[in-house]
Parts: C-alpha cells; sequence; structure tokens
C-alpha cells in the first residue's frame, strides 16, 4: 500500500468525529465552526496516521521482497477502532493514578527493531506527559560507571501520581553488557544476585513494576534492519552497536533465555509479547498493561469555558511583519 494513501477506516472514523459535540454546538457564533472543529478533531487522529506511514514504507519492502499483495489492509479498520479504545481507557488509567497516587513502573526489553519503541509511543501519545514519561538512558559516563549499578535508574522512578516506562533498563547488564564484554563476570553475577531483591524492595516501597520482553525472530529483525538501511528517514536508528547485536544473533538468545530464567520471579514477572506483527504487539501489549491495574473512570466535573473579559480601552499593538514565519504552506 502506498504512504500516500490514507487507511481505509480514515472514512469511518472522520465521520465519527465530523459529530460536533453539542457542547460546543451551542457556543457557535460564526458559519465556519463547524469546519474548525471538524478539522481539530481530523489532526488528533492523524497523529496516529503519520506514524502509520512509517509501518507503509515497512510493508511495500515485503511486497518488493516477497513480489506478493501487502495483508496489511485487513485488519485496519479493527487496528484503529482498537487502538483509539484502548488509548481511552489508558487515559482513565492516568486518571486512576493521579488520583490514587500510584506509582507505576513499566519496563521494555527486547532485541533491536523490535517494536519497544512503537509501543511506547502509542501509549504516551493521549497521555499527559506531567504524569507518563519515558526513560531512555544514554550509555553510562564515567562516574556512573563508578556508582552502584543501580543508582542511574533510581533517580527515575516515579513519585505518586507517576507512570514511567523505560524503554530498555536496568536489564542491559543481562542483555548487550553481558554479550558486547562491558562488564565483566563478576558483575555479571552480582547483577543476578541483586535485581530480584532490588525489585522485591521497589515493590515493597509500593511500585507496581511489569516487566516486557518484545519477541521477534532471526528473519523479522534482518527484515527490519535493511529497512532502516534503505530508509533515510530510520537511518539515525541504526548505531555501529546494533549491527554488531545483529552478527551476534545467537549471543543475545542465550544471554536473553538466561535473564529470563533467573529474573522471573513471582513479585515481577515477565510477560512476553509476540511482536513480529507490530499491530496485534501493540495491542496486546496496551490491552495487557491496562489488566495489570484495577482501575475506575474517574467522575469529573462538567467544565464551562468562561466569558472572556473585554476592555473597552485595550488596543492591540500591531506586530512587526517580519516577527511571522514565512508562510509556505
Amino acid at each position: 500500500m502506498s504512504s500516500a494513501n490514507p487507511p481505509k477506516s480514515s472514512a469511518k472514523v472522520s465521520g465519527n468525529l465530523a459529530k460536533t459535540p453539542k457542547s460546543l454546538d451551542k457556543t457557535k457564533e460564526n458559519p465556519d465552526y463547524d469546519d474548525r472543529i471538524h478539522a481539530e478533531m481530523l489532526d488528533s487522529f492523524d497523529e496516529e496516521l503519520e506514524m502509520e506511514i512509517d509501518d507503509d514504507r515497512m510493508n511495500e519492502l515485503v511486497d518488493e521482497a516477497t513480489k506478493s499483495g501487502s495483508q496489511a489492509d485487513l485488519d485496519r479498520n479493527f487496528y484503529f477502532k482498537e487502538l483509539f479504545r484502548l488509548q481511552g481507557e489508558l487515559v482513565k488509567l492516568q486518571d486512576w493514578v493521579v488520583h490514587k497516587k500510584l506509582k507505576v513502573v513499566v519496563l521494555f526489553e527486547g532485541r533491536d527493531a523490535a517494536g519497544k519503541g512503537g509501543v511506547i509511543k502509542r501509549i504516551t501519545q493521549r497521555l499527559n506527559p506531567r504524569v507518563c514519561r519515558v526513560a531512555a538512558l544514554p550509555a553510562p559516563s564515567e562516574r556512573e560507571r563508578s556508582q552502584w549499578y543501580f543508582q542511574r535508574y533510581v533517580s527515575h522512578l516515579p513519585a505518586g501520581g507517576e507512570i514511567v516506562l523505560f524503554d530498555r533498563s536496568w536489564y542491559n547488564r543481562a542483555g548487550v553488557e553481558k554479550v558486547m564484554g562491558f562488564c565483566n563476570e563478576e558483575e555479571y553475577e552480582e547483577f543476578f544476585r541483586t535485581v530480584p531483591e532490588f525489585e522485591k524492595m521497589l515493590i515493597r516501597s509500593g511500585i507496581i513494576l511489569i516487566k516486557y520482553w518484545f519477541s521477534i525472530t532471526d528473519d523479522e529483525q534482518h527484515l527490519r534492519f535493511m529497512m532502516r538501511i534503505h530508509d533515510p528517514l530510520k537511518q539515525w536508528k541504526l548505531s555501529p552497536m546494533d549491527m554488531e547485536s545483529r552478527r551476534l544473533w545467537e549471543q543475545y538468545t542465550k544471554a536473553k533465555e538466561t535473564m529470563l530464567e533467573r529474573t522471573h520471579i513471582p513479585e515481577a514477572p515477565w510477560r512476553i509479547i509476540e511482536a513480529v506483527d507490530k499491530k496485534k504487539a501493540r495491542l496486546n501489549c496496551i490491552h495487557h498493561f491496562l489488566s495489570q491495574i484495577p482501575y475506575a473512570e474517574i467522575e469529573r466535573e462538567e467544565v464551562a469555558l468562561p466569558e472572556r473579559v473585554h476592555n473597552p480601552n485595550y488596543l492591540r499593538n500591531p506586530v512587526p511583519k517580519e516577527m511571522f514565519v514565512p508562510t509556505v504552506y
């Protein structure tokens, strides 16, 4: 499917969005008000569509490689509807977390190009960044390497009423650091001795800890890496470390198996997301995440927009033309 074409679901969703809420209808003061409200609602829908265009590039590469028709359109209507429904539930969960002052930590682990970032984007897309934030730590500095291993992660843990999504986490030591030789055997074993107690301590402190591993096949990672190589908009995602991780697929597999075996504890179990199909992975992960925290919808008072104060003595000063950004579009 060409990335220039909108998904088939857009017409149906657009039709639903076109219905102006009654509360807004009452405030209409000019004939194009409906059109402006409609455009604003469509813009919200287009946020997801913009990200889907990236997936279309992948579909085109698959079509070229397999010389067969894309299956991407088959479930798009359902995907969009269900994604928007789940995102609505995420907003309710967010309100509940704030109301109950809950502390939530979600770890996203998996191989390079497994789709962790895509799921995180869909989770955070409609949420308040002051409530739900992403922690994606760079390689440790020289100072951080001399600290207690978990120290740099602790500063990113949530306060009451916050959700923190770790895009990779302290499990770097069990994966990339082990395979690439960034830690020695003693440090590696100490990690496995410490991490169960560390996570139990977090849970005893009131943190809700959820751990996801995104699983893809050897062939799927190869395809996604080739996609990034040939897509100038995604080449930045590839680093020398990514290339090396591709070469060392089997070593990463062994490290993953050891990690899951030694850190899958009753208090903080691992949950495996089958991620070869990106859309299914997103929906399954969000659905499971919602099931892990019992929540209810918080009743809100109806919002009433106050009348704007008009001062007859106020004169608006003209803005110099050169201050405006050129109207190219």
